[in-house]
């Protein structure tokens, strides 16, 4: 199938979005059971960690973890945001930095002011975006201090959809900064899957939503062989990835293929697929890759391959280097939980 098509349905009893390009799955995002990121506590100061300049935070869903703590004493309640998914038997990782996001806007407390995505070049539509922001903040200001930055996905939106979604952030934003409780509170749950893909997946799609749309559009084969190691590639080459306590590791293989520029061809192959692999096993931390055989001179051209690929990901991903026995390092945000991890077991 051509084109684009978004598919919100469940899996294994989980809420589940699926993004299809194509005909390939190219993004996957299921419900856990853990705190979404995005969820905003307040929180109450337990103890510190002075090793590692950081604070114990109590919340409704167990405890917290806030970095780079400072002037922060026991028992103070404070407003935080969860950030991501903590490793088994470790604490909820969060922030003081609080963003309200919705598709086409993000409030942002303690940075006042309003301001366009760059990625929207046209004047008329930066104007008609800022002209539809006004239009609801008339409604519902700002809370002090408080700014409004308008997303990249404004450009082809209808002005009234934009109103009523500023509208709304602003709104959610003024209940929670006014609040005004001092005991462990959840005051605004993060996204789940339907909701992110309606806010994350902005690109002109067709939308199934009926139940089994999973099972009619291939979801269903395709998260299952997101589920194994081995990754067929193009010319007959492959990957392997596997999930260690440490790191994830990647190795890449020519196959059959015996020829001079082998290693090469199974590199590029690999690396412009490995984002979206990460993407759909919800993989992240360390990352080493192995390549298949190739002159160290092809380096960079299998750096610039990679980034490439990198450049649309919404994760924070980077490429640290090459170590000295030729393997390369990738350091990724770990904002997902594993898809092994959420398997349910038979």
């Amino acid at each position: 199938m051509k084109g684009t098509l978004i598919a919100l349905d469940h899996w294994q009893g989980r809420e589940a979005a699926a993004l299809i390009k194509d005909g390939q799955l190219d993004d996957l995002l299921i419900d856990t059971d853990l705190p979404r990121p995005g969820t905003i506590y307040r929180a109450i100061a337990d103890r510190p960690v002075k090793g590692q300049g950081g604070m114990f935070l109590r919340t409704p869903d167990g405890m917290a973890f806030l970095r780079q703590v400072k002037g922060l004493k026991p028992g103070q309640p404070l407003m935080v945001q969860v950030t991501g998914y903590a490793d088994p038997g470790k604490a909820i990782p969060v922030t003081q930095r609080l963003l309200f996001k919705s598709r086409y806007a993000i409030v942002t407390p303690d940075a006042p002011g309003i301001n366009v995505s760059r990625a929207i070049k046209d004047d008329e539509l930066r104007e008609a975006a800022l002209e539809a922001a006004h239009e609801a903040l008339a409604d519902c200001a700002l809370p002090e201090n408080a700014g409004l930055i308008l997303r990249s996905s404004c450009a082809d939106a209808d002005p009234e959809d934009i109103s009523d979604d500023v509208l709304a952030m602003a709104e959610l934003a003024t209940a929670v900064l006014g609040d005004t409780g001092t005991e462990a509170e959840l005051l605004s749950e993060g996204d789940g899957p339907h909701a992110m893909a309606w806010r994350e997946w902005t690109d002109p799609a067709q939308i199934a939503n009926e139940p089994g749309s999973f099972e009619h559009h291939d979801v269903l084969d395709q998260i299952d062989r997101a589920l194994e190691p081995h990754v067929a590639l193009p010319g007959g080459y492959s990957m392997i990835i596997e999930p260690t306590s440490a790191l994830v590791a990647v190795d890449i293989n020519t196959g059959g293929d015996t020829s001079f520029s082998a290693g090469l061809k199974a590199n590029l192959a690999a690396l412009k697929d490995l984002p979206r692999q990460l993407r759909l096993r919800g993989l992240g931390g360390q990352i080493i890759v192995d390549p298949a055989p190739c002159p160290k001179k092809e380096r960079k051209q299998l750096e610039g391959v990679l980034r490439a690929s990198l450049k649309r990901e919404a994760t924070e991903t980077i490429l640290a280097g090459w170590t000295q026995l030729g393997l390369m390092e990738i350091q990724r945000k770990r904002d997902r939980l594993a898809l092994k991890s959420l398997r349910a077991k038979s």
